[in-house]
């Protein structure tokens, strides 16, 4: 027999058993059972920390029956078992599903405000991309402002206290690199998006300090002093505070200056 005839008949032969194995195997048999029963299985997963069975067993309560009460119940603990299970994904496809098919149930903030929570712990290190950070942010407030009385909107407020200190410390964190590049209008833009847009968050000391820094480098004294009386009197016992003014009394940072005349006029912004 020639290498190719024998190449044939092996290739034939491992057809045949690949064929005889799919005749041979049985599809799992669709039991139809109440949907009590089903979402009893699942809740009891679900309690074990089995996310995975959980959800797949919530989503057959809906399957098996779909117009029933429990299959909406269902949709939304499928959506509770894949966050736990920290697909995140997964979880927001179906609470978008829920929320497009129950505008009106008494669990919709419930269902906004787990989305929120899915965008909310995929936040990270503020060296890496914010976009899910945003994300947070948007559903965040928009938990707060569609259902502004109850205890969900309360935990959004603080958790968007949170999520707009990280995207400030993002901004701080690329100022700082366009600072050491010497990229100085571009340091400028993000120190200022912190001043302007992040006003409640505890990098806005910093940033008035980076602007200083940044505009001694510039040769723009008059900016300096402004924002460093900014600095001082919002944040007066701040170590930036500090640090700005011995900037700005520095005579080898500003040897035009003289220092008496600087700390009078300093002093007289107070």
């Amino acid at each position: 027999m020639t290498v190719r005839v024998l190449r044939l008949a092996t290739a034939a032969s491992l057809l045949a058993l690949a064929l005889a194995a799919c005749s041979t195997t049985e599809e799992t048999p669709y039991v139809e059972r109440p949907a009590e029963q089903i979402y009893g299985e699942a809740a009891n997963e679900l309690d074990q920390a089995h996310y995975k069975k959980a959800a797949d067993l919530f989503d057959e309560v809906e399957r098996q029956h779909p117009y029933s009460q429990w299959a909406t119940r269902a949709q939304l603990m499928a959506a509770y078992a894949h966050y736990e299970n920290e697909m995140y994904d997964d979880a927001i496809l179906a609470l978008d599903r829920f929320i497009q098919l129950h505008p009106g149930s008494d669990q919709l903030a419930y269902a906004y405000y787990l989305k929120a929570l899915c965008y909310y712990e995929q936040i990270t290190d503020v060296r890496r991309d914010q976009r899910n950070t945003r994300y947070a942010l948007d559903s965040l407030q928009d938990v707060a402002r569609r259902f502004p009385t109850t205890e969900y909107a309360r935990d959004a407020l603080l958790k968007i206290d949170l999520t707009n200190d990280h995207l400030a410390g993002k901004e701080m964190e690329i100022g700082r690199f366009y600072l050491r590049q010497s990229q100085l209008s571009a340091a400028i833009n993000r120190f200022r998006t912190v001043v302007d847009q992040y006003q409640t968050t505890s990098h806005v000391p910093e940033a008035l300090h980076r602007l200083v820094e940044t505009y001694l480098a510039l040769g723009l004294p008059a900016e300096a002093e402004k924002t460093a009386a900014v600095l001082g009197h919002n944040f007066p016992g701040s170590e930036w505070y500090r640090d700005s003014y011995a900037l700005l009394v520095d005579a080898s940072v500003r040897p035009e200056t003289d220092k008496s005349m600087l700390s009078r006029a300093w002093n007289s912004l107070f």
